[in-house]
C-alpha cells in the first residue's frame, strides 16, 4: 500500500499548499507555487522535505506575499524547504548548479499561474538538452564520486536506499539521461525498480521514525514484516535483488552516453557500423553485438568469446546479446576445450572491465550456461561486517584484484579461477573454505584442468585464509608455526600462488584487510615458509635481539623509545623487570586508546624488554612514560577502570589452549567482542598466576577481537597440562569480570 500513501501524502500537501496560496492572497497569473524534487515527482515519505518554490514572472515582484505564504505551512509540513525565485533566476540556477538543473526537471504546479509553470517547465527541458553534451561528464563524475564514497546498495553492509549506487539517487539521474534524448533506458524496468525502492525507503523511514534512508542491521526483521517475506535474509536478498539491477542499468546507460559523447550527431537515421572483432563477435556504437549471421546454437564458445572481448576491451556486452546467447547458445561440451578454458582466463584477467560484463551475465541469465555454482552465493551478505561487498560481489573483486598479481605467479589460469571460486562454499553449515574444496575442483574438471591441476585449485580454495590467519594470530618466529605452514601449503607453487590469492582476497575485503601492516605479516611469513619449503626444514627459533640498556633504566626507571612507521609506530618499553610489568604496560596503551597489534617480550638480565606494534602514529614517549608510571606507583587503577561491565558478559569469550601451536611456549587463543583493556585484563590474569607471556599476537577485523598469547613459566619453558587449564580459567574469569 505504500504507492497508495505516498499519493495520499502528496495529495494532501499539494491541497495544503494550495490552500496557504489562495488565503494569502496569491495572484492567479505571473506567479506559481511549484514542487520540485522528491515533492515534484509525488515521493513524499513519511518524513520527506516539502520543496517548493515560488516562482514570479521577471516584472512581478511578490511583496509581502512571498513571506506571508510559509507561515501557514511552516505549521503543517514536517520539514519545508522553500526558495523565491524569478524566472530568470531559475535559469541562472540551473546554470550555476547541477543538482538544481536535476531537481528542476521535475517541475509540478501547485498553485497559481499554471501557464508560468507550464512556461518553466518547457523552459527547463529545452535548457537542459541544449547543455547536455556539456553537463552529463559532470553529472557522470558526481555520480560515481558518491558511489565511491556511499557504496552500493546491492552489497554495502548498511545500505542507504536514496545515495548508495543502485539507490533512488541513481534513478533520478537516469532519468535526466533520459530527457537529454540522448540516451534511453528500459522504462518499464526502470519504474519497477524505483517504485520498490520508494516502498522500502517509506519503511525504513517508519521503522526509524524519523527522516532516514538506511537501513540499518536490525531493521531487516521489521522490513521482512512489512514486506510480508519469510525472514531478514530475505528482505536482504529483495532489497539488494533491486540495488543491482539499478546500478546494472546505471553502469550500462552511462557506458551508452559516453558512446553516445563520442559520436558525431549523425542526420538522418542510420543503422549502427559494425566493427568485425571475432568470429561471430562485432562492436556497434561500444558495445559488443552478434555479427550478422552468427548461429549461436553452432557455437558453443561464442558466449564466452563475447563475454572476454567486452571485459578485455572496457565495453558493454550489450544485454539483448547476453539474453539471446544465455537462450540459443550451444552447451559446451563437458569437460571444456581448451580454447574455452582460455576464454574464461581471458575474461577473469580482464581487470575492472569484468565488473560490468559479469553484471550484465548475470541479469540476463546468461551466467547460469557458464557457472551455475555461481547461484550459491548470490547477493549472500557476509557475515562479517569488515567486507565492504556482499559474497558474490566480493568475488568479482577478487578477480579483479589477482587480474593485477598475474606476472607474479607461474600460473595465472590457477590463481585466477581459484580468486573466483575462493568463497564458493559460504552460505553453508560447514566451513565455507572445507565446502568450498570439493565444488572448486568439480569447477576445474569441468573447464578442462587436468586432475592435478584441479587439486591444486581444490588446494588453494581449501587453505586460502591460511596465510593472513597465521601472520596475524602466531609467532613467526617459532619454528612450529613456519613447519605447519610449509607442512599444509605442501609445495612452492602452491605458495606462490597461495600469497597472491591472500592479497587478492584482502585487498577485495577492505583497505584495513591489507593495510601495510597486515601485508608486512603476510609477506614475511610467505619468505620464511618459502625459505623452509627450499631447504626442506624450519628455521630454528631465532633468539631475542640483545638491545643497549639505557642509563635511565640501570637508576631503575623505565624507558620508552617510539618509531613511526608507515601506518602505526614500534614502541619499545625497557624498565626492570618485575612480575606485572607486562600488564601494566598493557594498560598504559589501553588508558592511550591505542590499538595494540602484536608484541614481544623478553628479559635481559635484571631488566623486560617489550617491542609493541600499534595503530597509531602520534604517540609521544614522554606522555607514555608518565602514564606508566602512574599505572605502576598505583595512582592510576587500572584494575577498576578496565575492568569489563555488564554490556561485555552478555557472549562469553572463547579463551582456548592450542597445544600443537607450539613446542616452547603455550598458545592461548582468546575471542571476544574487542573493547579497549582486553590485553590488561589478559595479562593482568596471567601475572597473578606467574605466568610470563613471551609474544601476543592481536587480530582485530570488525567487532571480535582475536588474540592469541605464547605464554612460558618463569624459568622459560611450556606450561603443563594443568598449570595451562588454570591459565585459561583465570583468563575467562577476568574478561567476564
Amino acid at each position: 500500500m505504500t504507492a497508495e500513501e505516498r499519493a495520499r501524502r502528496t495529495a494532501e500537501a499539494d491541497a495544503l499548499c494550495a490552500k496557504a496560496y489562495d488565503e494569502k492572497g496569491g495572484p492567479d497569473t505571473g506567479a506559481a507555487l511549484v514542487a520540485v524534487g522528491g515533492y515534484g515527482r509525488g515521493e513524499l515519505a513519511p518524513y520527506s522535505d516539502w520543496d517548493v518554490v515560488l516562482v514570479h514572472d521577471d516584472g512581478v515582484e511578490p511583496g509581502d506575499f512571498a513571506v506571508q505564504l510559509w507561515y501557514p505551512l511552516w505549521d503543517v509540513a514536517a520539514r519545508l524547504d522553500h526558495a523565491v525565485r524569478s524566472f530568470s533566476e531559475m535559469l541562472e540556477a540551473a546554470g550555476a548548479d547541477l543538482r538544481v538543473a536535476v531537481g528542476l526537471l521535475d517541475i509540478r504546479h501547485l498553485a497559481g499561474d499554471p501557464n508560468l509553470t507550464l512556461r518553466l517547465r518547457a523552459t527547463m527541458l529545452a535548457h537542459w538538452r541544449r547543455q547536455a553534451r556539456q553537463q552529463l561528464p559532470a553529472l557522470k563524475r558526481m555520480t560515481f564520486s558518491r558511489h565511491e564514497l556511499m557504496g552500493e546498495l546491492a552489497h554495502v553492509s548498511v545500505p542507504d536506499v536514496k545515495e548508495a549506487g543502485g539507490g533512488l539517487r541513481d534513478a533520478v539521474a537516469l532519468k535526466a539521461l533520459v530527457a537529454s534524448w540522448l540516451v534511453d533506458v528500459p522504462h518499464g524496468e526502470l519504474d519497477r525498480c524505483k517504485t520498490a525502492l520508494l516502498d522500502v525507503r517509506d519503511l525504513v523511514q517508519e521503522l526509524a521514525g524519523r527522516a532516514s534512508d538506511r537501513i540499518a542491521p536490525e531493521m531487516w526483521d521489521g522490513l521482512a514484516e512489512r514486506l510480508g517475506l519469510e525472514d531478514a535474509r530475505a528482505a536482504q536478498v529483495h532489497v539488494r535483488e533491486i540495488g543491482r539491477r539499478m546500478i546494472h542499468l546505471t553502469r550500462l546507460t552511462w557506458r551508452r552516453v559516453d558512446a553516445a559523447l563520442e559520436r558525431t550527431p549523425a542526420v538522418g537515421p542510420r543503422r549502427p557500423a559494425l566493427t568485425p572483432l571475432d568470429d561471430g563477435v562485432a562492436l556497434a556504437y561500444g558495445e559488443i553485438v552478434l555479427e550478422r549471421g552468427a548461429k549461436p546454437a553452432e557455437d558453443p564458445l561464442l558466449l564466452l568469446r563475447a563475454s572476454a572481448e567486452a571485459a578485455e576491451r572496457g565495453v558493454v556486452l550489450a544485454p539483448p546479446t547476453a539474453a539471446r546467447l544465455a537462450r540459443e547458445v550451444a552447451p559446451l561440451p563437458e569437460p571444456w576445450p581448451a580454447e574455452a578454458r582460455q576464454l574464461l582466463v581471458r575474461l577473469l584477467a580482464s581487470g575492472r572491465g569484468l565488473l560490468l560484463v559479469w553484471e550484465t551475465l548475470e541479469e540476463t541469465g546468461a551466467l547460469a550456461r557458464i557457472l551455475p555454482e555461481w547461484e550459491r552465493i548470490m547477493l549472500l551478505p557476509h557475515a562479517s561486517i569488515v567486507h565492504r561487498f556482499t559474497v558474490d560481489r566480493h568475488v568479482v573483486e577478487t578477480c579483479i584484484e589477482a587480474s593485477h598479481l598475474i606476472r607474479d605467479v607461474a600460473r595465472p589460469d590457477v590463481l585466477l579461477l581459484a580468486a573466483l571460486l575462493h568463497d564458493i562454499g559460504k552460505g553453508s553449515l560447514t566451513e565455507h573454505s572445507v565446502a568450498g574444496a570439493p565444488i572448486a575442483r568439480d569447477v576445474a574438471l569441468r573447464v578442462g584442468f587436468d586432475e592435478e591441476t584441479a587439486d591444486l585449485i581444490a588446494h588453494l580454495v581449501r587453505w586460502h585464509l591460511l596465510l593472513a590467519s597465521t601472520a596475524t594470530t602466531r609467532d613467526p618466529d617459532d619454528p612450529v608455526t613456519i613447519r605447519q605452514v610449509a607442512e599444509t601449503v605442501g609445495s612452492a607453487e602452491a605458495l606462490e600462488l597461495l600469497t597472491a590469492l591472500t592479497e587478492a582476497d584482502a585487498r577485495a575485503t577492505s583497505p584495513k584487510a591489507w593495510s601495510a601492516w597486515r601485508s608486512r605479516l603476510v609477506l614475511d611469513l610467505a619468505g620464511r615458509v618459502q625459505r623452509a619449503l627450499d631447504t626442506g626444514s624450519a628455521p630454528s627459533e631465532r633468539p631475542p635481539a640483545e638491545v643497549e640498556i639505557p642509563a635511565v633504566v640501570h637508576s631503575g626507571q623505565p624507558y620508552f623509545h617510539v618509531e613511526p612507521l608507515p601506518d602505526g609506530s614500534r614502541v619499545t618499553a625497557i624498565a626492570p623487570d618485575r612480575l606485572g610489568l607486562f600488564a601494566d604496560l598493557a594498560a598504559t596503551f589501553a588508558f592511550q586508546r591505542t590499538p595494540v597489534r602484536a608484541c614481544r617480550a623478553w628479559p635481559q638480565g635484571p631488566y623486560g624488554v617489550t617491542v609493541w606494534d600499534v595503530d597509531d602514529q602520534h604517540l609521544d614517549a614522554a606522555v607514555l612514560r608518565s602514564r606508566f608510571e602512574a599505572i605502576s606507583e598505583g595512582r592510576l587503577d587500572a584494575g577498576a577502570r578496565l575492568r569489563p561491565g555488564e554490556a561485555h558478559t552478555t557472549l562469553a569469550p572463547s579463551v582456548v589452549v592450542r597445544p600443537e601451536a607450539s613446542t616452547q611456549a603455550t598458545v592461548l587463543e582468546v575471542r571476544t567482542a574487542d573493547r579497549p583493556g582486553i590485553l590488561y585484563l589478559v595479562c593482568h590474569a596471567l601475572s597473578q598466576l606467574e605466568v610470563a607471556v613471551r609474544s601476543a599476537h592481536v587480530d582485530t577485523l570488525g567487532p571480535q577481537a582475536v588474540d592469541v598469547f605464547y605464554l612460558q613459566e618463569a624459568h622459560a619453558a611450556a606450561l603443563t597440562d594443568q598449570r595451562a587449564a588454570e591459565a585459561a580459567h583465570a583468563v575467562r574469569a577476568a574478561l567476564t569480570g
